[in-house]
């Protein structure tokens, strides 16, 4: 006969997978003055080559806005610029940022960029925020969002299931990289809910509360 204590037993420990740019970190600004100073060496309009940079990868954008140069050379003077950026740049955590990254369970979160860990360190840094041990960047997969590669690779380094993920984006690639993964998708910091996902937040503040309870954080959803 078991007791009722050795019966009951914890559920599946759960894990948190955060983009980064557009979800944690504002970088709007910095993205498009990013791609504003890289247009202009090339003598085009900034307003045009941002358009196409917002749906695209770097190398797709190279092939639609500049197709007869070089991408490897368009490639390294975006790098140039992008690391300046970080140097130099203005950023700012969305509201409630730090305090939801600070109440999460050590090991029980990630980050999956886009962009690569060094200048996601850098930004961090910069705005007083804390770096998990696993960040899944760009140079980490063979494949970028929306394929489920960058999101899987993430909780295979956490020792998750995908089922016992959830994924925080902003964005369409994103979020379908999250579904594609087989993972809990929410929305945030957007004015309307991206197709696909699971709940949408305005705001990533307002997600907080919602965040650490499914990460098995309720009492540190009243730290304020």
């Amino acid at each position: 006969m078991t007791s009722e204590s050795e019966s009951v037993r914890p559920g599946p420990r759960k894990y948190v997978l955060f983009d980064v740019d557009g979800t944690l970190i504002d970088a709007v600004a910095n993205q498009r003055r990013v791609w504003g100073t890289w247009a202009a060496r090339y003598s085009l309009d900034p307003d045009e080559v941002y358009r196409v940079a917002l749906r695209t990868r770097p190398m797709e954008t190279f092939a639609t806005v500049v197709p007869d140069r070089d991408p490897g050379e368009c490639l390294s003077a975006l790098h140039e610029l992008e690391d300046e950026d970080v140097r130099s740049g203005v950023y700012a955590a969305f509201d409630g940022a730090a305090r939801l990254l600070g109440a999460l369970p050590p090991g029980a979160w990630a980050l999956v960029t886009s962009n690569y860990e060094h200048r996601v360190r850098g930004r961090f840094t910069r705005t007083g925020l804390p770096v998990p041990p696993v960040v899944v960047d760009a140079a980490a997969v063979t494949e970028g969002k929306p394929s489920p590669l960058p999101y899987l690779l993430a909780a295979e380094l956490l020792g998750a299931r995908p089922e016992d993920c959830l994924v925080i984006e902003d964005a369409p690639s994103g979020v379908q990289a999250g579904l594609r993964a087989g993972m809990t998708v929410w929305g945030v910091n957007a004015p309307a809910a991206v197709t696909g996902v699971h709940r949408h937040f305005g705001s990533l503040r307002e997600a907080v509360p919602d965040i650490l309870a499914f990460a098995g954080a309720e009492g540190a959803a009243a730290v304020g």
